[in-house]
């Protein structure tokens, strides 16, 4: 029966397919989708980061999409707790978890498990906040050279997390992680990819259609709502670019090619992480159906359970 069934896990960069997948095999298996999107989670942050429409939602019910405010928080602890409540009530349906999106570490502290970290402190992130991002780094960089040695710098609510950790604990950051295991859950968590170009190419399609439903003006709109001031969600990749294009107006074209480059680099981020992680298995989307894909997901998971053995990442030129 359903409710017995371990959920699924589709993962992988940006644009790269999973969320047609995961709702065909929703609609195969009787599930209900998780979504993993650490920005989907926005209400009102529609367009920019491709939420399924209201349409795909009534066919197969979506869990963790719209579910707070711009003046709320929302971090991977919480998404863990609204995550175990929305598979607690997926399977009291006697219904499958499908669990879909791009953001590997709410993946990870799902199936393994998170740190006992300090609390955030709003006051002391706030004055984080204001600082100089260079600052931000020479602090890091001196409190925790190991961290800052292998941290994205570029995600500075990453850096700003570590430096709050650090000084809430007088202890650097990365003597506080857990001790990553292999993870205990039955099914490997699915890393969906295709080639550079192909990926490359449906992400300069994606872009543009995201500029023709009307990106600019949802940006516009979320701006009189405080977008611009949030923390988190301004750095939402396409949200970022127009809220600098309409402060300081200039081609859109360059606003346009900047998203491109930007996501591109972003997707190359997101298979970099996914490589480092344990019991993953690589599925190649190129030239195969939706339906090809659905069974190839279904013999994916055969395999592994069992073997129990994870599949190579593909070389880095992917």
């Amino acid at each position: 029966m359903t409710e017995t069934l371990p959920p699924l896990f589709l993962a992988g960069p940006t644009a790269a397919g999973k969320s047609a997948l995961a709702l065909r095999l929703a609609e195969e298996l009787g599930g209900e989708i998780v979504s993993v999107d650490s920005m989907q989670i926005w209400r009102g942050l529609d367009i920019g980061t491709a939420k399924p429409s209201l349409r795909q939602r009534d066919v197969v019910p979506h869990h963790l999409i719209d579910v707070v405010d711009l003046h709320q928080t929302f971090d991977a602890q919480k998404f863990v707790e609204e995550a175990e409540d929305a598979v607690r009530k997926i399977r009291g349906r006697r219904r499958r978890p499908v669990f879909c999106g791009g953001t590997g570490f709410w993946f990870k502290v799902y199936r393994e498990g998170l740190d006992a970290l300090p609390p955030r402190q709003p006051a002391l992130r706030r004055e984080l906040e204001q600082l100089p991002t260079e600052q931000l780094w020479e602090e890091l960089r001196d409190a925790d050279p190991p961290l800052f040695a292998r941290i994205d710098r570029h995600n500075l609510r990453r850096v700003i997390r570590a430096l709050e950790i650090i000084r809430l604990t007088g202890k650097p950051a990365s003597q506080q992680r857990r001790k990553w295991t292999a993870p205990t859950v039955e099914l490997p968590l699915i890393v969906l990819y295709r080639a550079a170009a192909s990926l490359r190419e449906r992400i300069d399609r994606r872009v543009d259609a995201m500029f023709r439903q009307g990106l600019i003006e949802e940006t516009r709109s979320l701006m009189a709502k405080g977008l611009a001031n949030h923390p988190a969600a301004s750095r939402a990749l396409g949200y970022r670019q127009v809220i600098e294009h309409l402060n300081n107006p200039g081609p859109l074209a360059e606003t346009v090619t900047s998203i491109k480059t930007k996501t591109w680099q972003f997707a190359r981020r997101q298979l970099t992480w996914y490589r480092k992680q344990p019991g993953t298995v690589w599925l190649d989307l190129d030239r195969l159906t939706l339906a090809q894909q659905c069974s190839a997901v279904s013999e994916a998971c055969s395999g592994y359970r069992k073997t129990g053995v994870a599949s190579r990442p593909p070389s880095p030129a992917v």
